[in-house]
């Protein structure tokens, strides 16, 4: 304790404490600083242990009455909340100087020092120095004991796709990891022809439609359900679901368009070949090389289905291969592609070898081929296909064979393959045999298409050690490694992972 007062004059003398007789310089009290300390104490009254409660599922601080804030520890937002906890009690005296003292992190006891002044007999001004313990007390929050009691989500977004082959959600996913949108998710839950994402509250739902909207064709509904009703503070609880469904067009499927979109689209050929899904349904025609982009109000307006499932694709070996090198197209034709090659092709089935049954196409794949070469496709001629574009058609402009990509020996590149891909964590329901497969095409999507594997973070594998041989390369595309990111790997001074201890 001291006592405050301005200096007196250097020919002003010293008096005699009333108390213990002391000579001080005169101050109203007439006492010295050790007799004030007898009669009175100004932190009276200010509580000297404080609880203060803490979260330990989402490390959070209750700021009373019911709000949930994220301090660290010695932080001014940690110093503000201990603060507001004395605030009542500190209106008699006026708060000069607060800070933390060292205690143990793990104690659960926060020390501050606090430097207080208060006026006292006859106006004099005293000034004191103390310590406040806050003692930790660890209470759950409402959105952790939500979580707990598995009643914790406020909004769903049910995201579907009416297809066999899952390449737009694995797609998707890589989109979702690489913008760290699922951090917001509480759980995700895959499921028959979708993914279930359940948030806590309706905003960050939103925000998770609001991004599909953005990166992949899609429409949504939204519809909501009433919990609870307060009639005494008219307040409503609801739970909100959105509905999101993507346009069922994968890559590599062979589509068949209505007469007014191909026209709309530069006179296409109602028959292309889907190369590519991101924001829009990226098509090509077989017969003339022309591109077009289907945006999802465009196909919603004029919708179309994949003709033949991947699991149809047939294996024909290239028998001759003819490149177009001038091709005229007609009025109002739209824009060609430049990357790849307009080929008039002879294919025969492999397992059609023993006969001399040959089939005659168009193929954009004219720069891959050559003869010999093992083609992926699909077999117009001997299929029974019901559409109700393509029963329209004259059965002349129907081609018997539609060459979708060029055949690599899997086991090869999945030996020589030394990147790969992070996973989101979710809840698995009813998984397929030939999710395995699925999965595997998706990776071969990615090292043929440059455009495609733009948007997606791919790392590199240090469990693979790829062993190169002249044998082995069979022409397949690769990866560089210049595309290849490395893999963010935290250890602590123990040697163990402390992935743990980053937070958000």
């Amino acid at each position: 304790m001291e006592y405050m007062q301005a200096p007196a004059p250097s020919s002003q003398g010293n008096i005699l404490c009333c108390t213990c007789g002391v000579p001080i310089p005169p101050n109203p009290a007439n006492m010295c600083v050790a007799c004030l300390r007898t009669q009175v104490d100004i932190s009276e009254g200010i509580p000297k242990q404080v609880t203060v409660h803490f979260c330990k599922q989402c490390e959070r601080y209750l700021q009373p009455p019911a709000t949930w804030v994220q301090c660290a520890l010695e932080s001014r937002e940690l110093l503000a909340l201990c603060l507001k906890k004395l605030k009542s009690s500190m209106t008699k005296v006026r708060l000069i100087d607060a800070g933390f003292l060292w205690t143990e992190p793990h104690s659960k006891r926060i020390k501050m020092k606090l430097t207080v002044q208060k006026e006292v007999m006859n106006g004099a001004i005293l000034q004191q120095v103390f310590v406040v313990e806050f003692v930790i007390q660890s209470q759950m929050c409402d959105d952790c004991h939500r979580v707990e009691a598995k009643d914790f989500w406020k909004a769903v977004v049910q995201v579907r796709q009416k297809t066999v082959h899952k390449k737009t959600f694995y797609y998707l996913e890589q989109l979702l990891l690489k913008h760290k949108l699922h951090m917001n998710a509480l759980n995700i839950k895959e499921i028959h022809e979708g993914i279930d994402f359940y948030y806590g509250s309706k905003q960050h739902a939103q925000k998770m439609v609001d991004f599909l909207q953005c990166t992949v064709p899609c429409r949504s509904k939204t519809s909501q359900r009433l919990i609870s009703h307060d009639i005494h503070s008219n307040t409503y609880n609801y739970k909100s679901t959105f509905s999101v469904e993507i346009v069922p067009v994968c890559k590599d499927n062979v589509v068949c368009l209505s007469p007014r979109l191909a026209q709309s689209l530069g006179n296409m050929g109602q028959i292309c070949v889907c190369i590519r899904v991101t924001s829009t349904i990226h098509l090509i025609d077989p017969r003339t090389l022309q591109i077009a982009e289907v945006d999802g109000n465009t196909y919603w307006r004029n919708p179309f289905n994949s003709l033949c499932s991947p699991r149809q694709l047939e294996e024909f070996i290239v028998m001759d291969v003819d490149i177009i090198r001038d091709q005229k197209l007609g009025a109002g034709a739209g824009t060609r592609s430049s990357k790849h090659t307009l080929a008039e092709v002879w294919v025969q089935k492999t397992s059609e070898m023993d006969t001399s049954q040959q089939y005659h196409c168009r193929t954009f794949l004219g720069h891959l081929l050559n003869i010999g070469d093992l083609v992926l496709g699909y077999d117009f001629a001997n299929s029974n296909i019901n559409d109700e574009h393509l029963n329209k058609m004259n059965p002349h402009h129907v081609p018997d064979v539609v060459l979708i990509k060029k055949s690599y020996d899997r086991s090869r590149r999945v030996k020589r393959r030394n990147w790969k891909l992070q996973e989101m964590a979710r809840d698995r329901e009813g998984m397929d045999t030939d999710d395995e497969r699925q999965y595997q095409d998706f990776l071969e999507d990615l090292e043929e298409d440059e455009a495609l594997r733009k948007n997606v973070n791919i790392y590199k594998d240090a469990s693979k050690i790829p062993v190169e041989s002249d044998t082995d390369d069979d022409g397949a595309p690769r990866i560089s490694l210049m595309e290849m990111m490395e893999e963010l790997s935290l250890t602590d001074a123990t040697g163990g992972e402390g992935a743990d201890m980053m937070t958000e």
